[in-house]
């Protein structure tokens, strides 16, 4: 059964003993002589799932040992009730594909990082702890704001946004301007005078 973190914290005292698959990334990978352990998380929930992968079960183990944080990976596993440990349950693994490598420098590790740190790294910051319970706190508000319009018919209208601020060089391609472009006020040299606008400064 193809299933995600979110609905397996959510069922997973239904599912013992059942055979579950799972596809996200890894967080940590603790490997050891026989068997290992890795903190898998798929993006749909707060906490991760702990795999439990043996030399005994997989033909990979050697390679599974060697998967690196932030690694794209497929597991497939029986669920396993866990009340007296740390964990309310785990994945006993028996395939475990890798799906996408991650280079030996992948900058988020299983540490704290700083803001100023995951600022330089905002395409992976998403998969941090601190982005994640932000977004998600965007996305709830976003969905009830939206949803209290939508129930009171109004309509949601994406207009134009006119600033002062160039953006990624786009000033340089279009220029927005209030002036009558039949009949253009020019100064001694020819040239647009700024101070006839509306802004009394060019706008991008």
């Amino acid at each position: 059964m193809k299933t995600s973190v979110r609905e397996l914290y959510r069922s997973f005292k239904d599912l013992d003993q059942q055979e579950v698959t799972l596809f996200g990334w890894i967080r940590n990978n603790r490997a050891q002589k026989e068997f290992g352990f890795i903190n898998l998380n798929d993006g749909t929930f707060f906490e991760t799932i702990q795999v439990v992968y043996e030399n005994e079960f997989l033909d990979n183990f050697k390679d599974v040992q060697k998967y690196r944080v932030g690694s794209a990976m497929r597991v497939t596993g029986i669920l396993v009730n866990t009340p007296n440990m740390k964990q309310p349950f785990e994945i006993k693994s028996r395939v475990v594909e890798l799906l996408g490598d991650s280079l030996e420098d992948y900058p988020i590790q299983p540490k704290r990082h700083t803001r100023e740190f995951l600022r330089e790294n905002a395409h992976l910051r998403p998969r941090t702890n601190l982005f994640t319970a932000v977004f998600r706190v965007r996305s709830l508000l976003t969905h009830a704001i939206h949803t209290f319009f939508q129930e009171r018919n109004f309509i949601n209208v994406a207009t134009p946004i006119i600033t002062a601020s160039d953006a990624e060089g786009a000033g340089e391609t279009f220029k927005v301007t209030t002036l009558d472009l039949e009949n253009v006020p020019q100064n001694e040299d020819e040239k647009l005078t700024i101070k006839k606008t509306s802004f009394k400064k060019r706008l991008t």
